[in-house]
């Protein structure tokens, strides 16, 4: 059922995902590839994946716990970014680019728990009857 609560969170972790695409087009490790484009494209993916598989809990869980591996590695690269810049590490400076993945993290985790505590709550419910 897409009424959830933790459809909002993963939403919310999507969210993230397209506002760290948005803001992150300066974003230069690699030469002449656009790696946050493909990064973001795969964690959007995954999020969606994730809401409209409500019906197998544990390939929710699954594509959350990739999706927060992928943001905590896309996090580890944004601070080498930012510190690897010029004048040290100033955030109203340089940008907010790693607030995205952590926020998304955050939200993942959450939505983990709900769906936990809703396979909790079928498994008593099945053990009842």
């Amino acid at each position: 059922m897409l009424q959830r609560i933790q459809t909002v969170w993963i939403f919310l972790a999507v969210l993230g995902a397209v506002f760290l695409f948005i803001t992150a087009q300066d974003f230069s490790l690699f030469e002449g590839t656009s790696f946050i484009s493909i990064i973001c494209a795969v964690l959007v993916l995954c999020g969606l994946l994730s809401i409209f598989s409500y019906k197998n809990r544990k390939r929710q869980i699954l594509l959350n716990t990739i999706s927060i591996f992928i943001n905590a590695l896309l996090l580890g690269l944004l601070a080498y970014w930012l510190l690897s810049l010029s004048g040290g590490i100033h955030f109203p400076e340089k940008g907010i680019e790693p607030i995205f993945p952590l926020i998304s993290i955050i939200s993942l985790f959450i939505a983990n728990v709900f769906i936990r505590k809703d396979d909790r709550l079928v498994k008593s419910v099945d053990r009842l009857r």
